[in-house]
C-alpha cells in the first residue's frame, strides 16, 4: 500500500492543450493579460505544399505559456494551426481558474471585457472564448494555477475512473452540486468534475489534459485501461522532437472523450526545459505569420476547426 501511494505521490499535473485561432490576440491575453510567461515556443512544418492550403498546409506551432517552469507549475500549451481560423467550442472546458489580483487589474487597464461573478471572483473570456476564473488575490509563491474544471455527464461514473482507476485523491465533493474536486498532490493544480444535464459536447476544440508519471509506470496505466475496457487512443508510444528527449506517452479517454495524456516524467524533464528564446521565438514568427494574407489574396477563407 505505501508503495503504491508512493508512486501515484510521483504523477504530476502537467497542462491543458487549447486550440487557438488568433495567435496575436492569444499571446496578448496569456502575456500582457494574465501575466504568464513563454516557456517555449516550437514551429513544425508538414503538409503537402501543393494542396489546397498552400504553404500553410499543415503547418502549425505550439506554444507553451505559464507563471513559472513546467517541472512545479501548471502551463497551457497553445496549438497554432495557421490554417484554421477559429473552432466550435462545445460544453465539455467549463474554466480554468487561478488566483491573480493583477490580472484582475490588467484586464480592467486595457478594458478587455471582465465581470464579478461572486465577492473576489472574476470571469473572462480568452480568445476563443475558452473561460477563465480570476481570484482577486495576492499571486502565492507556489502555482497561481489552480484547477481546470471539466464537465462530466455522470459523476458516480467519472469518480470511478479519475479516483479508482487513475489514483486521484477526492478532496472535496458535493453530490447536491454534482461536482468534485481531484488531485495528485495537494501543492498542485486540481481537477474539478462538474456534472451536467446530457451529453458533454467536445466541439472542434476540444482540448486534452496532460499529466507525468515514472516511465516505468505507462505500461501499467494501459494495462489497466485494457483490463477495465476503457478507452485507449493511442498505445504506448515514444515521440521524437528533434535535438530534444524523446518521450514515452500513452493516450486515454475517460467515459465523456476528454482526452488524457500520460507521459514519461524523465524524459519529459529534459523535454520541458525553459527556453530564454521563447518570446522572441513566438513574436518572430507571428511577425513572419503571412497565412491571414496569403488566403486572403487567394480569396479563400481559413476553414473552421
Amino acid at each position: 500500500m505505501a508503495e503504491a501511494a508512493a508512486a501515484l505521490a510521483s504523477r504530476r499535473a502537467l497542462h491543458f492543450v487549447f486550440k487557438v485561432g488568433n495567435r496575436f490576440q492569444t499571446a496578448r491575453f496569456y502575456r500582457d493579460l494574465l501575466g504568464m510567461k513563454i516557456l517555449r515556443h516550437e514551429e513544425f512544418e508538414e503538409g503537402c505544399k501543393a494542396s489546397c492550403n498552400g504553404p500553410y498546409d499543415g503547418k502549425w506551432s505550439k506554444t507553451m505559456v505559464g507563471y513559472g517552469p513546467e517541472d512545479n507549475h501548471f502551463v497551457a500549451e497553445l496549438t497554432y494551426n495557421y490554417g484554421i481560423g477559429d473552432y466550435k467550442l462545445g460544453n465539455d472546458f467549463m474554466g480554468l481558474t487561478l488566483v491573480s489580483s493583477q490580472a484582475v487589474t490588467n484586464a480592467k487597464k486595457s478594458e478587455w471585457p471582465v465581470r464579478e461573478i461572486a465577492e473576489g471572483i472574476f470571469e473572462t473570456e480568452a480568445p476563443g472564448g475558452y473561460k477563465f476564473y480570476l481570484k482577486n488575490d495576492s499571486q502565492p509563491s507556489s502555482d497561481p494555477v489552480l484547477k481546470v474544471t471539466l464537465a462530466v455527464s455522470d459523476l458516480c461514473r467519472s469518480l470511478h475512473y479519475w479516483s479508482d482507476l487513475l489514483g486521484m485523491k477526492v478532496y472535496e465533493k458535493d453530490e447536491e452540486q454534482q461536482r468534485a474536486l481531484l488531485g495528485y498532490a495537494d501543492n498542485q493544480c486540481k481537477l474539478e468534475l462538474q456534472g451536467i444535464k446530457g451529453a458533454v459536447d467536445h466541439g472542434t476544440a476540444f482540448g486534452r489534459i496532460a499529466f507525468s508519471c515514472p516511465k516505468k509506470e505507462l505500461p501499467d496505466i494501459e494495462a489497466l485501461m485494457k483490463k477495465e475496457s476503457q478507452k485507449i487512443l493511442t498505445p504506448l508510444v515514444s515521440l521524437d522532437t528533434p535535438g530534444k528527449a524523446t518521450v514515452q506517452v500513452v493516450i486515454l479517454a475517460d467515459p465523456d472523450g476528454h482526452e488524457i495524456c500520460f507521459v514519461g516524467d524523465e524524459a519529459f524533464q529534459e523535454l520541458s526545459k525553459m527556453d530564454p528564446s521563447g518570446d522572441k521565438l513566438l513574436d518572430d514568427a507571428m511577425a513572419a505569420d503571412k497565412s491571414d494574407e496569403w488566403f486572403a489574396k487567394h480569396k479563400i477563407q481559413k476553414a473552421s476547426g
